[in-house]
């Protein structure tokens, strides 16, 4: 595995990272629907009917189950700087611009450390902004740190079901660092990414989002 180390600025991440802000969007919402179901269960089981206790209790279960989740959200992806620290260094493009955004293309190997060769794929992530690059032009190099995880801790597979690419740029503004992340990063890797752009389109109907791909 490829790793990349680099100072993280966090007042930068904090405010850019899209993986940051989905992780505290998801707290917020479950923190929400936490209250929102215990006041409903406190309602339920004030009313004093049979069948409102078990409603009720029903309801307060869902409203604990929501609060684990506030918390264990993020514990589970881990710091801003754990993912950068610990994720393999990847290379990302710009394939396609969007009124409001893009989405990059990105080449990793979504192999298991128990995996006994690698497992290239494609995967795509839509995007909202990213300092220091053009997300107008197709093609533009975006060196990237995979976030790879399981929907259960159950799976058996080799390779990961959920990837993802988190940009350097989320994680600096110093663009001597970007450059020196995508300069680490073989052009023949560059290059094949750059041919599989127009397949980008079709890596969220493939099965997990991810075309394999040789390399």
């Amino acid at each position: 595995m490829r790793n990349f180390e680099f100072p993280v600025d966090h007042s930068h991440a904090n405010s850019v990272n899209e993986t940051v802000g989905d992780v505290k969007r998801l707290r917020v919402s479950a923190i929400v629907t936490a209250l929102l179901l215990a006041g409903l269960a406190a309602w339920l089981i004030y009313l004093a009917h049979p069948w409102s206790y078990i409603v009720g209790a029903v309801v307060a279960l869902l409203a604990v189950t929501s609060l684990w989740v506030a918390f264990w959200a993020p514990k589970k992806v881990g710091s801003v700087e754990k993912l950068y620290a610990e994720g393999p260094l990847v290379p990302a493009v710009v394939a396609v611009a969007r009124p409001r955004g893009a989405t990059l293309l990105a080449l990793v190997d979504v192999a298991k450390p128990s995996a006994d060769r690698p497992h290239y794929a494609l995967v795509t992530r839509n995007i909202r902004a990213l300092p220091g690059h053009s997300l107008t032009n197709v093609g533009e190099r975006v060196p990237s740190i995979a976030v790879l995880s399981d929907r259960s801790t159950r799976s058996t597979a080799d390779t990961w079901q959920m990837v993802s690419p988190m940009p350097i740029a989320w994680g600096t503004k110093d663009q001597k660092v970007i450059r020196r992340a995508a300069d680490s990063i073989s052009g023949a890797e560059w290059k094949l990414l750059a041919k599989s752009i127009p397949l980008a389109e079709q890596v969220p109907r493939a099965e997990n989002q991810q075309i394999p791909i040789d390399l």
